[in-house]
């Protein structure tokens, strides 16, 4: 075995370490994510999915090719480790993998562009927080379209860092994180 000396790069994280914590984050993955979407030209946005939006499994024409729609929701639940803001959405295209539609590869075009604006946010693990494990849940019972499953809402933390969060579908607007 070898010593590297410290870590700062491993599987898409970067890691940054300060005398005041750690910093986890996937700059150069969203760059990545942005030129396989083509979006290298598109402007930043501040809200992840457009409001009063019923993304559902029938609605709308399906895309002849899905295989870059399942790249880039694939990429997308990966960036989650260090973006807790895009989970819910995420989560919420995640249903249409095996026949998606043209409407929600729009809508992972737009959750790119959210990223867009955000390249450098992340998780810090301030030095000396505690190693304590918090949760937080809602639901909203009956509420998918689809389904009519209960959504449920969710954040925890890992001493004062929010390291899982998922909203739910009314709280789709531009939330920062930590």
């Amino acid at each position: 075995m070898k010593d590297l000396g410290q870590l700062t790069y491993f599987l898409g994280l970067e890691v940054h370490t300060t005398s005041h914590g750690l910093f986890l984050n996937q700059h150069k993955y969203i760059q990545d994510l942005i030129g396989l979407a083509d979006l290298f030209e598109a402007s930043s946005i501040d809200m992840l999915l457009e409001l009063n939006v019923n993304y559902q499994k029938v609605k709308g024409d399906i895309l002849p090719d899905p295989s870059l729609y399942r790249r880039l929701v694939g990429s997308l639940i990966y960036l989650t480790i260090t973006h807790p803001d895009i989970s819910s959405a995420v989560h919420t295209l995640s249903k249409f993998m095996d026949a998606p539609r043209h409407l929600h590869m729009v809508a992972v075009h737009r959750i790119i562009r959210y990223l867009i604006g955000t390249p450098h946010r992340g998780h810090f693990f301030p030095r000396g927080s505690s190693l304590e494990l918090t949760a937080y849940s809602d639901v909203d019972w009956a509420s998918c379209p689809d389904s009519r499953h209960s959504t449920t809402g969710w954040c925890i933390f890992f001493g004062d860092a929010l390291i899982s969060w998922k909203c739910k579908k009314q709280d789709y607007v531009s939330k920062s994180s930590t």
